[in-house]
């Protein structure tokens, strides 16, 4: 470009040519000059304010200060030639910050470039919203945005930009991003035929999916489904082959969004994980010399690997895991290692035994000593995960041994995994108390304060600890230099503890006393307010060094420090009084033990850990701490969920008195989503209740049918879904979702294909299980693109009646349990109009098909009267057993009215299977 403008080209020159820094200024200032002057006078072309607004981005880009340009860039954006734009919005997003006023003009420019039917245009203007992404902009341009993302007619490489801007977007002003509202249609993108567009829309699902679990949650087949294509099937282009691994980005990125997810539930889902995970486990067995090959699969393995484990410790994938991971932390290569070790920790946060980990304990703790830092805090993590009372004391000897020597940067987080090591793991108080005090000693500056506070707090709470405390603290005192932290923990305990070791030879209380002072003069101020705490204690205890306390009290009364001098004024007073006042002995009596209460360690070490945009499924520290951690999780989302309740519930109480009739909340529709309704699609599935195949829907694009059969309490639902119109339907999801999985389970046998072909049909099939008691039929929810974005869920006809089987029963055996079950609550009865046929009779044939199709057993000669049915039947359910039905069904063609009556031993199921039998049989209302 700079060729095409030679004053620029000239400028440049200049610029480079200057041999002294003043030079160049006295060169940008007289270029700066003469700019302003040329765009104050105006009636400059395009190609004038394009030459000229580059000069002004180069001298930015040089590091100088500039203040022109800013209008003259907003008004190339509007220039409707290429590198008059180019160079407009380049000075936008270069010139600019995400405040400035002058974005406030663009807007408008952008979003005409937004809706261009010319995709550089397009590219453009997302590239100086990625760039930009201020509050504004992102309020004003997110749809926009989104809407160039899901448009069927942007190009491959518009749509990649577009995701990734909605991503950027996201991370910095989330809250104008509705992500909820937008996953069916983002996820559909996932199915896109270019592997660049799924890798960006991808990116972007695992940053939505990690704050809204339940929306994304059809991801998860989507994700599975690829992951099957790319490693098992083999389908990609050969340009998304990367050393033969194909597109190793796209499946790690898919790998890590299913540890967002909870391990599934659904068998073919599980199986066709699992095909995918033992594929890539053998492809990676034998390792290539060709070190591009090895880092992609590598990359994606140890991915697999913690997506394994994720989702059963326990499986032989894990065991197979184990054995490559034991190979891999011994590797030549620092990368492998580092991923060895790190995948390694993953196991052991989550593993229900460490035996396979503990096999590799001193290639881990060798690896405390590699050349990269890298390396040594993973082995350092690692460590820290697969400790227990078994192997405590060895690795925290070798991370105290290790601290002498350790990087200053990973000392402080050493220092407190030590310590909380120390404190989970001791398996007594002289082990305890000996390994603290070395770590104060030798860590140094190292130690935070929250380490010695939990040593005060331990050794304060366990009566069998202190005496031991306290002499183990003035030997470490007792040495020539000491750290600040070891001062303030012995000044503590001396002061609270000390007399239990006065009488011993070589603790008395002088010593003490001269041990601990002769410390002092090397103290910050607080300290020595400590210290004047601990002499005041004494001064209780050891009358007998009274006189030198009193001396130390004297001293510090007269010194700067407003802190100190308080405390040394008000210690004198007290410590003036007569020996037998109570008020000295009330204000110096021993501290009572602190509440039970977490450790502030964890807390400050997950404070060090930090945290990244793509969030851990786990933590370091073992199951237990994962465990902890997952309960924590919950616990705060009942807890939010509790004062959002509360917070309603006083509001609504504030309203007590006001003449209004507050609506109904909505159902969640993250539970269950909202069904279609109409009288055509309540009609067929009231028909399928009763029937075991028919159309379940139809409009002019797709037709939904179902063939089922029943045995027990288990079923199959075959699913036949028919594209109608002659263009394919694309980005095909299916999901099924179950109101109370614990009575009823609806799962596919294999994972919906992506795409409808035109003008044909499809089957999927479900297998079913009942296995308590239910009223509400799960709910198929349907998306695709046919030419736009279509959602569709429709209730399936699984009922209870389906897990019914015929009993035969002869009249007494019949009446006989009908007594037996007797009246309410076991008893439902019902009185409806019934219509008569053509020729003024009961339809004594549709009452039979109906109960018959209820899978109820019609029983011959029961009742006396001909035109009265009764039948039998048995419910199967897996976990609650079997329970028994009756029914009697009395049709009155005088009255056109009919009665039908149900016992059962279940008071529920009595009022479930009259729902169910008489809704056919009622005349619809008008």
């Amino acid at each position: 470009m700079a060729s095409n403008m030679r004053g620029l080209t000239q400028f440049i020159a200049d610029i480079r040519s200057a041999r002294v820094r003043e030079l160049e200024e006295k060169r940008i200032n007289k270029e700066m000059a003469n700019i302003r002057k040329k765009f104050k006078d105006g009636n400059l072309d395009g190609y004038q304010k394009k030459k000229y607004v580059a000069k002004v981005i180069f001298t930015y880009i040089l590091g100088y200060k500039v203040d022109v340009g800013h209008m003259e860039a907003v008004n190339l954006i509007s220039s409707p030639k290429y590198s008059e734009k180019q160079i407009g919005y380049l000075a936008v997003t270069l010139l600019m910050h995400e405040n400035s006023d002058f974005l406030r003009l663009v807007v408008n420019s952008i979003r005409k470039d937004l809706d261009s039917n010319n995709e550089v245009d397009n590219c453009l203007a997302l590239h100086a919203i990625a760039n930009v992404g201020g509050s504004e902009m992102a309020e004003a341009l997110a749809e926009d945005v989104h809407r160039l993302l899901i448009s069927p007619t942007s190009q491959s490489f518009v749509k990649k930009k577009a995701a990734l801007t909605l991503l950027r977007l996201y991370r910095k002003h989330p809250d104008v991003i509705p992500a909820a509202e937008w996953a069916l249609r983002i996820i559909s993108i996932m199915d896109d035929e270019d592997l660049g567009v799924v890798v960006c829309v991808t990116s972007l699902v695992m940053a939505l999916a990690q704050d809204h679990l339940t929306p994304y949650a059809v991801c998860y087949t989507k994700a599975v489904d690829r992951l099957r294509k790319l490693v098992v099937e083999h389908e990609y282009a050969a340009t998304y082959a990367y050393y033969k691994v194909p597109s190793p980005w796209l499946q790690v990125k898919l790998l890590r969004l299913l540890q967002y997810y909870p391990p599934p539930e659904d068998p073919s889902i599980q199986e066709a994980l699992h095909e995918v995970l033992t594929t890539i486990m053998n492809n990676s067995s034998e390792p290539s010399r060709n070190v591009q090959h090895n880092n992609a699969q590598h990359a994606v393995l140890f991915e697999a690997i913690s997506l394994a484990i994720h989702i059963d410790t326990n499986s032989p994938l894990v065991g197979t895991a184990a054995v490559l991971l034991a190979r891999f932390i011994s590797s030549k290569e620092t990368n492998v290692r580092y991923l060895g070790l790190d995948t390694m920790a993953h196991l052991a946060a989550r593993a229900d035994s460490l035996a396979p980990i503990k096999k590799q304990q001193n290639i881990i703790i060798l690896s405390l000593r590699d050349k990269d830092i890298s390396v040594r805090r993973r082995a350092l993590d690692l460590l820290y995960s697969m400790c227990d009372v078994d192997n405590s004391e060895l690795i925290v000897g070798e991370l105290l041994r290790y601290l002498a020597v350790a990087d200053y940067a990973l000392r402080e987080e050493m220092v407190l995994k030590i310590a909380i090591l120390t404190e989970k793991y001791a398996t007594s108080y002289k082990w305890y108390i000996d390994t603290i005090l070395q770590l104060i000693s030798s860590a140094g500056d190292h130690v935070g304060d929250e380490v010695w506070y939990r040593v005060v707090q331990i050794v304060t709470n366990t009566e069998d600890l202190q005496e031991y405390a306290a002499r183990v603290v003035f030997e470490h005192l007792k040495q020539p230099s000491n750290h600040e932290s070891l001062v303030k923990v012995g000044g503590y305990i001396l002061g609270e503890y000390g007399h239990l070791i006065a009488n011993e030879p070589g603790y008395s209380p002088i010593d003490q006393f001269r041990v601990l002072h002769n410390k002092s003069q090397y103290c910050v101020a607080a300290t020595r307010s400590l210290l004047l705490s601990t002499y005041i204690k004494w001064v209780n205890v050891f009358p007998e060094i009274k006189p030198q306390l009193v001396t130390i009290f004297e001293r510090y009364r007269h010194v700067l420090d407003a802190e100190l001098q308080q405390r040394a004024c008000e210690f004198y007073a007290l410590a003036q009084r007569p020996e037998d006042d109570e008020l000295l002995q009330n204000v110096c009596e021993e501290m009572p033990p602190f509440p039970p209460r977490v450790s502030a360690l964890l807390g400050r070490l997950n404070q060090k850990q930090g945290d990244t945009n793509d969030k851990r499924t786990w933590v370091h520290g073992g199951k237990e701490m994962n465990l902890d951690r997952e309960a924590a999780k919950k616990k705060t989302l009942t807890d939010n969920n509790s004062s959002s309740a509360s917070e309603a519930q006083d509001i609504m109480s504030s309203l007590t008195g006001l003449q209004i009739t507050p609506s109904q909340p909505e159902p969640s529709e993250d539970v269950m989503p909202r069904v279609a309704v109409g009288p055509n699609i309540d009609r067929w599935f009231d028909k399928l209740t009763w029937n075991a195949e028919g159309v379940l829907y139809e409009d002019v694009q797709i037709q939904i049918g179902v063939k089922s059969r029943y045995q027990g309490h288990i079923g199959q639902l075959a699913v036949y879904l028919g594209n109608k119109i002659p263009s394919p339907l694309t980005s095909f999801t299916a999901s099924i979702h179950v109101s109370d999985p614990e009575a009823l389970s609806v799962t596919f046998t294999k994972i919906p294909p992506s795409t409808i072909a035109p003008r044909t049909q499809m089957q999927q099939l479900l297998q079913v299980e009942c296995k308590k008691m239910f009223t509400t039929p799960p709910v198929l929810s349907l998306s695709f693109l046919a030419g736009s974005h279509q959602t569709l869920s429709i209730r399936l006809p699984i009922v209870i009646t389906k897990f019914f089987e015929h009993v035969k029963l002869g009249a007494n055996d019949f009446f006989e349990r009908w007594k037996i079950i007797g009246g309410p609550p076991r008893e439902a009865q019902q009185v409806f109009p019934i219509e008569l046929d053509t020729v003024g009779q009961l339809d004594l044939p549709k009452y039979r098909q109906v109960l018959t199709g209820h899978r109820l057993n019609v029983l011959e000669e029961i009742d006396p009267n001909p035109n009265n049915n009764v039948a039998a039947g048995i419910l199967n359910m897996a976990v609650e057993g079997k329970v028994g039905c009756l029914l009697r069904l009395e049709p009155n063609r005088e009255a056109k009215l009919c009665r039908v009556t149900v016992r059962s031993t279940s008071e529920e199921v009595a009022k479930e299977v009259l729902k169910l039998v008489t809704k056919p049989l009622q005349v619809s209302p008008s």
